[in-house]
């Protein structure tokens, strides 16, 4: 039971806080403040609680005689806090006829308080107010100062009042119903009230953590009825009486601190902008990321930012920040942007730097320009008395993890700096294992806080190994051994990131751990660079001394599960310590409590890293227990049977390795470092460093036992290191190698090369960090010599040419590898470019990736490096946000037999430019003995599967980022372990493309295929088996149906190339910003319209399926139906729709399972948009977004019962729901009853240009909006069997009202040049006009002089639209246009005149297309490969086809004409990379690499053919015999309608012909296209010009 409590604030005792006091704040209201109305306001979700309920109604039975009582209800949600709102409240209280004496009850969370404070604060010029605050939030912050605001579309409370209320009533029973997300988003306040005016407040909460979240995760959801409507409502229920009295307390200790610090600045003028701690910086994240992060969620972020600002100054310990870290991480709130959890809930938006920077600059504690940052001194302190200013320089490298490091050209050289690194990593871990296993307290000094110690603690706390707790401001860890008699399996997994030593030495400790109640084994996981680091060894020695381990991935690898019911027996253990010494203090440290004394003896050559296991003996000693070193063996111990004893203290030691970066940026830079606690009596090998390597560099060094100074000698002037083993100090290799960079010998034989030995071990850290080493320091300019088990690293002669790290593109960054020694390195290294320069414009910075990393043993380093030693930084903005990367991910092919996989696999190799690698070949390659076949013969699938699995794990783990296409075998998903590789690649980026085809022509191929070995069982059982495990490995999936011609593959390849292009990102999906449509498909099956598609989509610029009006929603019938829609309509972008019944479709209304099963089916294959209905559940809404890839969301919401009409801030709600959720288009669809409807629609639409928005009403009246509507208006097709919606128009409807209304001018055009009488462009042109309900006219200019059709055309015409240009006027006319374009430029000639405005013209040539368009469309691939193509002739045709030729990717063009001497000046017309041949006697075609496939014939084509032309001719035809696709030669001549040349090429040859008049009407399709903008009808064109 907890008490009631009143906390006086400015004065007077109006806070009350209590539990379960309905009772008290009735009685409060009605006899403290007497009015005439009372006023309750609350949200529409608030109204549902029970126990506002019981509330509301003792208010009306306890009402004074004379008064009333009203209620009034808001939207819920943060959206609704606006003027919009506000203005509605006042209405009412003004129609209610409220006055001065009215009181106003709010009744709910921050945003009813903020925004009803500010309403009573403005009423009648002010009206009293009583806050009832029910979430936490509210409870702590919101409602307690009297702050009152709404919110504008420019930020967060811009405009609100300070209005003190009449009385809080805080009753924490209202929290029993607070969602759990609510709960926790209002701990944050909690903590940063604590965090900077009460330590001790702090202290409490850090111990009570784990007890309120086990609470709060254990809420759950509730069914109530309502006692007055009788509804039946679900809501949130936490049984806040199991923590009840640490809830009362957080609540009462935060609003002590905050009345006491409003009584004291009421107007925040100074001190009460420290209530602001962590706002400044998590404002503008919660205003970018809102609503899907909550506020608190962002202050949680901000805080940390803002903490690690204050750490940067040199103000706040590491530790403090740590211990900010560890809260709020316990409490559940999110500590990064970053976190995967926080990221997917807030749909991966992006977050800028300069965006952030700019919301910051309007935050209300700023001075002017200047920004304000609360700074923190330590927990329960700030730095000084109110916000502290701070540059955008310093703002940028907290906000991101990509440090910019300027030239360290002003290092103060005077003074000599002390620098204190954090604890040794290595000492911190050991110390951690042996005090949790010693018996009493040891206070743990100087401990380093970082991701490997906390896992540490983590994981000796979960195992029930000791008792932890923090002194002196949580600098002191206190560590309650057990003595090893507690340790107990826990329940979950102890995830270790990437921190090997603790990995390690945890092996080891589970093997003592016994079965709890809920596990009798322990399991060991980590990050996934974790997960390839070894600890084989160490695993085989306990798995021989009798405990049970087993790999749960790879093999050698965490993750690793510990059978906790198999002793660690003791005896004589052999352990292999050639790969990290690390094997050998595990066993050592757990070997006291085995069942007998150990006799570790290590085997397989010497030891690595000895001076570590010397370290972990000493340290044992220390804590009780002598090893004896074997006078007999060599490298072998004898380790009693003891227990630990805890010393009361023990101090770590410095981390020697780190100390290595301060001592080298002394050698560097000339200037001296100090490490006051690193010396001779080091028990870390590392201490060495000084001595062994910057001493004879020609460093001054000073070591005594306990401290080492390092003198740098005048920057440039170090020099190389011979030879070093630094075997005894491995992790300072990296600095070594960074100093050695710089460092130069006097003469030629001295040279500047520095070898550094005895580091094998480092190639197994982190990552390989000898090669990463090598990478990095290429990029400066520096070249290494890979060694062994070392590096020579070759230093430039002149410190001048350290290089600025960049490429062709410009500046690149140094990669870190996640490996905090890289980038500690490196950071010492990039400030050395330019150094020496005095020129400003030397100033160029050196990126550095993933600065966080140093967080694994120096959190501070970059703090360190700007505040004590000098350096300048600044953040970058990170390079994913910078621009859309291309993916380096390699694509994994995976289906049944004779699905198409090889040759999918070319195409993909091809289309994106990666290697291709077929695994069945790679197995066959390794086996070396034989096919596949003869190998499953010779030794069963079992073992060809296991073999097959471990070369996908292989090629995943090496070349998963390397640009690769593996295609791989049927059945690589019957392995298990082949199937978790392919779902892990594929949830980390990686592509796993499903290739699938119908199962039935599957079958009849694989009856009749010899080559594989047969199926033991019926094949379709076969796929039944594997269908699910394809569909769970695989991220995205192409249905590649059945080709039955040429035309047929090459439609499949061009659809193929256009999806894997989608899919990775290299052709992005646009966006329509011009008046452009889609069609409405309403077809039950669209395999039975296949011929009518095309047709129907003519001038469209999408096409929407709409999956509801299917016959079958299963999702392969659906994957049909989208490839078929993409075969038939050459891949127009497809929306994808899944229209429910109360959003005018016909899907299923609550089936939201299966419509998440076809969302989850369109993002695999690809589709271009969905169309997401705003109103489905938010869980499906962010699953959808948060997969999206790269395909575009349109938000949609539909009004089918003209509920509202477009003033109602229903549509402006769902708007802002639309932008919150950063969909790519808004669609809104209204229903107009009357005209003036659209007329609100159009003014909507004015207002909101935010996004591209679809907006319109249906029904008659509304067809209008539909014809204003700009972006992808949906339109239908007198094809179909029904409409989508009713008052749909077609396309030519839609341009024929357009027209009327002056939308669209008429435009004249013409085709020019003499003869033209027999001209097809006119019908060509008016044709589509027609079709598409354009008001244009085609006609003829008929003249032979250019000059002309300037005068009365170019001049003369106003409404000129474009001219055709023939001949004789194609080169003549070139003269009288502004610009041409490439294409007319090498061509030499202009077919195409584009008016631009102000009597400029462009010229452009379109017979290239023509060329291209016609062979492509009769299975030409689109792109070419290898292949080379001949043009005969050489005309101004000839030159078209050379350029079309080349833009399709010929890698040779042969060029034959009857005079040679034509195509040698044609050849000169264009550039060498043309590659072009001239044929003079047919020998140069025989000489071709490559077989021919395509061939244009720009000569008379009614002409025979003379022999010497023909022998070359058909020498190039027998060249295409081998050609990867049908040969195919296009006749440029329009008649004969079969030339001598095509009857050729097809009789004798069997080459494919493509007539001229479809390069007339392909031609013609280009110009239309250009002049309108719009998508030709092509068959109706086609079909028109060629009956004609």
């Amino acid at each position: 039971m907890v008490t009631f409590e009143k906390i006086r604030i400015l004065g007077q005792d109006i806070i009350h806080v209590g539990h379960d006091i309905h009772s008290h704040i009735v009685d409060t209201i009605y006899q403290e403040c007497k009015s005439s109305s009372y006023v309750v306001i609350t949200d529409t979700n608030l109204y549902k609680v029970p126990y506002y309920q019981q509330l509301t109604r003792e208010l009306r039975e306890k009402l004074p005689q004379g008064s009333r009582l009203l209620n009034y209800y808001v939207k819920p949600g943060e959206s609704s806090k606006n003027r919009e709102t506000k203005e509605a409240i006042e209405d009412f209280l003004l129609n209610e006829g409220c006055t001065r004496d009215t009181l106003i009850i709010a009744v709910g969370g921050g945003v009813v308080g903020d925004m009803i404070g500010f309403v009573a604060s403005t009423f009648m010029r002010g009206v009293r107010v009583v806050h009832i605050p029910t979430s936490l939030l509210a409870m702590v912050d919101s409602s307690i100062g009297g702050k009152t605001a709404v919110d504008t579309p420019l930020g967060k409370n811009f405009i609100g009042t300070f209005w003190q209320p009449k009385f809080v009533l805080v009753d924490i029973k209202w929290l029993e119903t607070l969602a759990k997300r609510e709960f926790i988003n209002g701990i944050a306040e909690v903590i940063k009230t604590a965090c900077i005016w009460n330590g001790e407040e702090f202290a409490r909460l850090e111990n009570n953590a784990s007890t309120f979240l086990d609470v709060v995760n254990n809420s759950k959801l509730i069914k109530v009825t309502n006692d007055d409507t009788k509804e039946i409502h679900e809501i949130s229920y936490t049984n806040i009486d199991l923590m009840l009295e640490h809830t009362y307390k957080l609540v009462l200790e935060s609003i002590r601190v905050k009345a006491e610090v409003v009584s004291k600045d009421e107007r925040e003028s100074d001190l009460r902008n420290l209530l602001n701690f962590g706002h400044t910086i998590g404002h503008a994240y919660e205003a970018i990321l809102t609503p899907q992060a909550l506020h608190g969620e962002c202050v949680s972020i901000g805080m940390i930012k803002e903490a690690e600002l204050s750490r940067y100054w040199g103000i706040l310990s590491t530790t403090q920040v740590v211990r900010l870290t560890k809260i709020l991480a316990a409490y559940g709130l999110p500590i990064s942007p970053d976190e995967k959890w926080f990221k997917d809930l807030t749909l991966h938006k992006k977050t800028p730097i300069d965006v952030l920077l700019k919301k910051m600059s309007i935050d209300k504690k700023n001075d002017g320009a200047k920004k304000k940052v609360v700074i923190l001194e330590r927990i329960g302190s700030c730095y000084g008395s109110s916000a502290q200013y701070v540059s955008d320089e310093d703002l940028r490298f907290v906000l991101t993890d990509e440090t910019l490091v300027y030239p360290f050209g002003n290092i103060d050289k005077s003074e000599n700096k002390i620098i204190s690194p954090p604890g040794s990593k290595s000492i911190s871990n050991r110390a951690l294992i042996l005090a949790a296993l010693g018996k009493g307290k040891c206070k743990v000094k100087n401990l380093l806080h970082s991701d490997d110690t906390k896992h540490m603690l983590t994981a000796v706390e979960k195992l029930n190994g000791a008792t932890i707790s923090y002194e002196d401001d949580g600098d002191t860890v206190v560590v309650e051994g057990h003595g090893g008699e507690t340790l107990r399996a826990c329940s979950d997994p102890l995830y270790l990131g990437n921190a090997g030593t603790a990995a390690r030495f945890l092996t080891s400790l589970a093997a003592l751990v016994g079965p709890s109640s809920k596990n009798d084994y322990v399991v060991l996981t980590g990050n996934a660079r974790m997960q390839q680091r070894p600890i084989g060894p160490l695993v085989d020695s306990l798995r021989s001394n009798g405990t049970q381990i087993e790999y749960l991935k790879n093999e050698g690898s965490l993750p690793l599960k510990v059978d906790t019911n198999t002793p660690f027996k003791g005896g004589r253990i052999e352990l292999a310590a050639t790969v990290s010494s690390q094997y050998v203090s595990s066993i050592l440290m757990c070997a006291p409590y085995a069942e007998t004394p150990v006799t570790l003896s290590l085997v397989g050559g010497k030891p690595i890293s000895q001076l570590y296991v010397e370290m972990t003996i000493k340290m044992m000693e220390h804590f009780g227990i002598k090893v004896e070193t074997s006078k007999t063996e060599p490298f072998t111990y004898h380790i009693p049977k003891a227990q630990y004893v805890n010393p009361p203290e023990y101090l770590v030691e410095s981390d020697a390795s780190s100390a290595t970066y301060p001592l080298a940026f002394a050698a560097m830079n000339g200037c001296t470092v100090t490490i006051p606690n690193i010396g001779s009596d080091s028990l870390q090998g590392d201490a060495r460093f000084a001595v062994d390597v910057l001493k004879p560099m020609g460093c001054k060094v000073e070591q005594g036992p306990t401290s080492t100074t390092v003198t740098g000698p005048p920057k440039g002037t170090l020099k190389p290191l011979k030879h070093v083993d630094m075997e005894p100090m491995t992790d300072a290799f990296l600095t070594a190698c960074v100093v050695a960079a710089i460092a130069h010998g006097n003469g030629v034989e001295s040279g500047n090369t520095t070898t550094i030995e005895g580091i094998a071990n480092q190639r197994v850290k982190e990552c390989n960090r000898i090669q990463a080493m090598a990478t990095e320091l290429k990029k400066f300019g520096v070249s290494t010599t890979e060694l062994p088990d070392g590096i020579q690293v070759h230093g430039l002669d002149s410190i001048e040419e350290l290089k600025s790290p960049s490429n062709a593109n410009g500046p690149v960054a140094i990669h870190s590898y996640d490996d905090h020694r890289v980038a500690m390195s490196f950071s010492l290294l990039a400030g050395m470019v330019n150094s020496t320069s005095n020129k400003t414009s030397s100033l160029q910075t050196v990126k550095i990736l993933e600065r966080h990393c140093t967080g694994k043993t120096w959190p501070g380093w970059w703090d360190v490096l700007h505040s004590k030693l000098g350096a300048r930084l600044d953040g970058a903005e990170p390079s994913n946000q910078l621009s859309r990367q291309k993916s380096l991910k390699s694509v994994v092919i995976v289906g049944m037999r004779a699905a198409g996989k090889t040759t999918i696999s070319k195409w993909c190799a091809s289309q994106l430019g990666y290697k291709l690698v077929d695994l069945d070949q790679l197995f066959e390659e390794r086996y070396g003995n034989g096919s596949v076949k003869e190998y499953v013969t010779a030794n069963g699938w079992e073992k060809f599967r296991q073999e097959e699995t471990n070369i996908i794990k292989e090629v995943i783990a090496k070349y998963g980022d390397s640009e690769y296409v593996f295609s791989t075998g049927g059945g690589i998903v019957e392995s298990a372990e082949a199937r978790e590789t392919l779902k892990k690649y594929a949830s980390e980026g990686g592509i796993v493309l499903h290739l699938h085809r119908d199962i039935e022509e599957t079958i009849v191929f694989l009856q009749s295929d010899p080559t594989r070995p047969a199926y033991v069982e019926e094949i379709r059982d076969v796929w039944e088996r594997r269908e699910k495990w394809y569909k769970d490995c695989c991220n995205f999936t192409f249905f590649a149906p059945h080709c039955s011609s040429e035309v047929e593959f090459q439609n499949l390849r061009r659809t193929f190339d256009k999806y894997i292009k989608s899919i990775t990102g290299l052709k992005e999906v646009e966006i329509p910003h011009k008046r452009s449509s889609f069609v409405c498909l309403t077809f039950s099956d669209l395999a039975e319209q296949i011929d009518e598609l095309p047709v129907i989509t003519y001038g469209c610029d999408a096409v929407e399926i709409r999956v509801d009006h299917f016959a079958n929603y299963d999702v392969d019938f659906v994957c049909k139906q989208i490839s078929i829609l993409r075969t038939a309509t050459n891949s127009l972008p497809i929306i994808f729709t899944v229209r429910t019944k109360k959003q005018g479709g016909k899907f299923p209304d609550d089936d939201f399972e299966a419509m998440e099963n076809l969302y989850a089916a369109a993002l695999k294959a690809g589709v271009e948009f969905i169309d997401l209905e705003l109103t489905l559940p938010s869980n499906l809404q962010y699953k959808v977004l948060n997969q999206k890839g790269y395909t575009k969301i349109i938000g949609s919401h539909h009004d089918f019962e003209a509920q509202y009409s477009w003033d109602d801030s229903e549509w402006e709600n769902r708007y802002n729901q639309a932008v919150s959720l950063d969909v790519d288009i808004i669609k809104f669809v209204g229903l107009a009853t009357k005209f003036e409807d659209n007329l609100s629609l159009e003014r909507f639409r004015e207002t909101h240009k935010g996004k591209p928005l679809i907006a319109i009403n249906m029904s008659e009246v509304g067809k209008v909006s539909r014809v204003l509507n700009n972006v992808l208006t949906p339109v239908t097709s007198h094809l179909l069997p029904q409409s989508a919606a009713p008052g749909q128009l077609t396309l030519a409807e839609i341009n024929q009202i357009y027209t009327s209304m002056g939308g669209i001018s008429t435009r004249e055009f013409f085709v020019v040049g003499k003869p033209i009488g027999h001209s097809k462009s006119p019908i060509l042109h008016n044709t589509g006009y027609q079709i598409l309900g354009l008001p244009h006219k085609f006609d003829k200019f008929e003249t032979d002089s250019a000059a002309d059709v300037k005068k009365i055309l170019l001049d003369g015409n106003k409404n000129l639209g474009g001219l055709a240009v023939t001949i004789p006027l194609k080169l003549d006319i070139m003269q009288y246009m502004s610009e041409l374009s490439e294409a007319a430029k090498l061509i030499g000639a202009v077919n195409t005149v584009i008016p631009l405005g102000q009597n400029r013209f462009r010229g452009d040539n379109t017979d290239w297309l023509g060329i291209k368009n016609s062979l492509i469309a009769n299975g030409v691939p689109e792109i070419l490969t290898n292949v080379s193509g001949f043009v005969l002739g050489s005309g101004g045709t000839s030159r078209a086809a050379i350029y079309a030729l080349h833009e399709m990717g010929c890698s040779e063009i042969f060029l034959i004409n009857r005079t040679i001497s034509k195509i040698r000046d044609l050849k000169k017309a264009f550039p060498s990379e043309y590659n072009i041949t001239i044929v003079e006697t047919g020998d140069e075609v025989t000489q071709s690499k490559y077989n021919f496939g395509l061939a244009v014939s720009c000569i008379p084509g009614d002409n025979a053919l003379e022999e010497s032309l023909l022998s070359r001719i058909e020498r190039a035809l027998n060249k295409g015999k081998n050609s990867s696709f049908v040969p195919t030669l296009l006749e440029a001549a329009y008649k004969p309608s079969v030339t001598p040349v095509m009857k050729l090429a097809q009789d004798k040859y069997q080459w494919q012909t493509v007539p001229g008049s479809q390069m007339l009407v392909h031609q013609g399709v280009a110009q239309f296209e250009i002049w309108t903008g719009l998508k030709a009808p092509f068959k109706a064109i086609f079909d028109a010009v060629t009956k004609h």
